[in-house]
């Protein structure tokens, strides 16, 4: 049996290799020759050969490294684990921007305990950059330099920058709820996906809001935009581990400027 308890900077060493592993799969599929299959029923909804690859790859290192922890990913079916430690995984957050050659894509890999995030990371291979968030902070990691993140101090929303990934996010009802607090920020962009998230960790995005996210999709992300300083929650307020409706923030005060708007509309 594995011990209940494992040294976070092990779990972490083992997390960015898999990011490394993940980011050389990725390399090899982009802008180049790779299967496109449509998942959705009643909308397109993309996966290609090289989230297939990624997925399954980490899995089996996984597996073997930590044979009683669970994981989660996109591709597969949950694996159940016999350990509080729990892996979530995205292949390729950002399929449509991989599809078309944009590098603003990343692979999502998390660790929880007990339900509690221990980590979490984004790697994108193109720019070669892995983010990386626990409690001991945010960090930019690159082949050269390793960079503390730090959340833009923004309090007013009318200084704020907000972006989402694409507006076909929303119903009618929350749709209506983001161009209301569009209306109220500096500016909004669309597109970006999970490179979003890292962009409010580094100090250059103040708002992101999406909805219909899974589990993988935001629990990578939680430790990189808390260890910045950053809030992130569903847009009721509480936890996100769950995905769903999202909302993260630069700051506490523009967190809560944001999600009363989002409330009231």
């Amino acid at each position: 049996m594995a011990p209940t308890n494992i040294p976070i900077l092990e779990l972490e060493d083992f997390a960015i290799e898999l990011a490394q592993t993940a980011g050389n799969i990725a390399k090899a599929h982009f802008r180049k020759s790779f299967t496109i299959e449509n998942k959705g029923a009643d909308a397109f909804d993309p996966v290609t050969s090289a989230d297939k690859a990624i997925e399954r790859v980490l899995r089996a290192a996984i597996a073997e490294r930590y044979p009683d922890h669970g994981i989660v990913g996109e591709e597969e079916a949950e694996r159940g684990g016999q350990s509080p430690y729990r892996w979530y995984i995205d292949p390729i957050d950002g399929t449509r921007a991989f599809m078309i050659g944009s590098p603003l894509w990343g692979t999502l890999v998390g660790l929880t305990h007990h339900d509690v995030p221990l980590f979490g990371l984004l790697c994108q291979p193109v720019l070669e950059e892995v983010f990386l968030g626990s409690d001991g902070g945010s960090w930019l990691i690159k082949p050269d330099r390793r960079e503390r993140l730090r959340a833009r101090q923004c309090t007013e929303l009318r200084t704020a920058v907000l972006a989402s990934t694409h507006p076909d996010l929303f119903d009618a009802d929350s749709r209506r709820a983001f161009e209301a607090l569009g209306r109220e920020c500096l500016m909004t962009r669309f597109g970006g996906d999970c490179y979003n998230y890292a962009m409010v960790a580094a100090g250059f995005i103040d708002l992101v809001v999406e909805t219909g996210l899974r589990a993988y999709d935001i629990v990578p992300l939680i430790p990189i935009l808390e260890g910045a300083g950053a809030v992130v929650t569903d847009w009721e307020g509480r936890t996100p581990l769950n995905g769903g409706s999202i909302i993260a923030a630069a700051t506490p005060a523009l967190h809560a400027a944001a999600l009363e708007i989002l409330k009231g509309a």
